[in-house]
């Protein structure tokens, strides 16, 4: 399968790929990732859907050839170029992590009515916490801890993102760190291979955000997905989540981090189509 592409409306390439037939259905993914995190479930979701699944700017091994950085709005906008472009009505939306923040973005700036379903994986609308807030990563990750971050990130990106990863909720991930894990250390290789300045530019955007307020406007049917052994969140975090969206559905992966969807792909790809079928 080739990869296709569109010109965003400030003259950058977004890249992405499109298969299966019948409603839209847009898969995006999280920070550092690209489309290949939805590969799992593409047979099961091209049964039904023409699939879209795009590296967000800046992600995917694709150099940016214009001086827009990967911002929230910024993606948010790709997304409704992407819709213009395709010529897509009612798709349904998923999005992992960043595609979360970049879904509330969008609906902050466009609305819902090119939309008909959204699908949030494990995400707070704010990642940032204060003496206000404790819904966000770690539920003590404030801004002198993102200055930490973004700081550690500078000198070496690879390591500052496994540790962000590691020293969380989940003891799991911390022991893979410290065991430095076959798994760990392809991750790490792969993290090396990135240019990291779009990517550190992506996530000042992506922890300055607050989508708070997005929540209690939208009115299209969701689903959120949320892991019980979340790396970053708690399951108070999934709560709010479904008590500030109205009606919203939640379904929290017991024992899985902050991908629930790639380790239960089987019950994912049931409860996607169960919800967007209606059952």
């Amino acid at each position: 399968m080739t990869m296709d592409s569109f010109c965003a409306d400030d003259g950058e390439k977004i890249h992405l790929k499109i298969s299966g037939n019948g409603p839209p259905l847009v898969l995006l993914h999280g920070w550092t990732s690209t489309h290949r995190d939805w590969n799992p479930f593409l047979a099961a979701f091209e049964a039904h859907h023409r699939v879209f699944r795009w590296d967000a700017r800046g992600h995917g091994g694709h150099p940016l050839v214009t001086q827009s950085i990967p911002t929230a709005p910024r993606m948010a906008r790709d997304l409704h170029n992407l819709l213009d472009h395709y010529g897509l009505e009612k798709a349904v939306v998923a999005g992992h992590s960043m595609g979360a923040l970049t879904l509330w973005q969008y609906l902050r700036d466009f609305g819902e009515e090119r939309l008909s379903h959204l699908v949030i994986i494990d995400q707070s609308p704010r990642l940032l916490t204060d003496d206000n807030w404790k819904n966000g990563i770690y539920g003590d990750f404030d801004h002198c801890r993102n200055a930490a971050f973004i700081d550690a990130l500078e000198r070496d990106f690879a390591e500052a993102l496994l540790r962000l990863v590691a020293f969380g909720h989940n003891a799991k991930a911390r022991a893979a760190y410290l065991d430095n894990t076959v798994g760990m250390a392809s991750a790490r290789q792969r993290l090396q291979s990135l240019v990291p300045r779009p990517l550190i530019d992506c996530w000042a955007s992506l922890s300055a955000a607050d989508y708070r307020d997005v929540l209690a406007t939208i009115t299209l049917p969701t689903l959120l997905v949320y892991g019980g052994s979340s790396n970053f969140y708690s399951t108070a975090t999934a709560r709010y989540v479904r008590d500030s969206i109205p009606g919203a559905r939640l379904h929290i992966y017991d024992d899985v981090d902050h991908a629930p969807h790639l380790w239960e792909r089987e019950r994912f790809v049931r409860d996607v189509l169960d919800f967007v079928a209606g059952a």
